[in-house]
């Protein structure tokens, strides 16, 4: 094929179980090679779709519960296939060595899925580059460095999935630019620094996940203002000062887990008939003062947890303190009424 072939893809990559590449003979990819598509027009390859974990026959057949294993790693010559909208090597386990820096340079590319491999390295400094890109999804690998700068210009990206890597440095200050996105998972990493303000400027994002870093700093006011923001977790980094107003009493948060930093000062009273938590977790932190009496003025609270902190004072009365377990409050200074002991 003129375009270059993934013939070369299959002699990096071990299969030894599934037999996927069974289907990979002769010189027409475009002719029912497992996990291959093409523009019926152009003959061009456009899809590389090779999941590990799936409901795809060929991994049930073998018993092995719709997980499989690959190993080798992902060949540069991959970026030969100038017409890849869709690239998806994702959940083998064993795919190794680092992600072809060449990728950056695939102009139609809109999926880039490499989930679930063992891929070390760097993020490809040019990923800026894919400019139709909307899915960035490399999470659960051996990344490491920094987040690259270019990643920001990635305007029509939707979700970015970078969990459970190894990645180091600040996120970049103005991560706010991609205004496109509505889901930013960057959790369980190694990053520093403080949560960029420009993250309120995002105003398609509904799922902010920077749990388990190292970040520092305050929680930006400008979080609390974000209208679509549904689920916010900042739990188990270095993050002081108060928690702003703004953020607790954003209706449109349903998940909110502060839990795990040197959070001070007193929780803010701003709970409203507008208020729906599924979740609050506001544990582990060094909070003072009562617990909001306006809570129970609150539509719903599903799970609340204020344990360990410093706080003070009677439980309020009713709901939804009378459905919640001692353990949500256990471990402050001196709170006490149920579902603790009586004042």
């Amino acid at each position: 094929m003129g375009d270059g072939s993934p013939h070369n893809t299959r002699s990096w990559l071990k299969e030894p179980y599934l037999g996927i590449f069974d289907s990979w003979e002769g010189t027409d990819c475009c002719s029912n090679w497992y996990g291959i598509s093409c523009d019926p027009t152009t003959r061009r390859v456009t899809d590389v779709s090779l999941r590990g974990e799936s409901e795809d026959p060929i991994l049930q057949k073998t018993g092995r519960s719709g997980s499989g294993f690959m190993s080798g790693s992902i060949n540069p010559s991959i970026c030969k296939l100038d017409h890849l909208t869709t690239l998806i090597i994702a959940d083998w386990k064993g795919i190794s060595w680092e992600i072809p820096q060449c990728l950056a340079s695939l102009p139609n590319l809109r999926v880039l899925d490499l989930i679930g491999n063992s891929l070390s390295g760097k993020i490809p400094q040019r990923i800026g580059n894919l400019q139709k890109l909307t899915v960035l999804n490399l999470a659960d690998n051996k990344l490491s460095g920094e987040i690259p700068s270019s990643l920001v210009q990635l305007s029509s990206l939707k979700h970015l999935d970078l969990s459970n890597n190894l990645l180091t440095g600040e996120i970049p200050a103005n991560f706010g630019n991609l205004k496109m996105l509505s889901r930013a998972l960057l959790s369980r990493n190694q990053l520093t620094g403080n949560i960029p303000s420009s993250m309120g400027n995002m105003y398609r994002l509904a799922d902010l996940d920077l749990s388990l870093n190292k970040l520092s700093g305050r929680i930006p006011e400008q979080l609390g203002k974000m209208r679509v923001l549904s689920t916010l977790n900042l739990d188990s980094n270095r993050i002081t000062g108060e928690i702003p107003s703004v953020l607790l009493g954003n209706t449109g948060l349903g998940i909110l887990n502060l839990s795990r930093n040197a959070l001070q000062g007193n929780i803010p009273d701003v709970f409203g008939p507008k208020s729906y938590y599924m979740a609050l977790d506001l544990s582990f932190n060094n909070l003072k003062g009562p617990v909001p009496k306006s809570i129970s003025s609150a539509k719903y609270i599903g799970h609340l947890d204020m344990s360990h902190n410093h706080l003070c004072g009677h439980i309020p009365l009713g709901s939804p303190f009378d459905h919640l377990e001692a353990s949500s409050f256990d471990s402050n200074d001196c709170l006490c009424g149920n579902p603790l002991k009586t004042c």
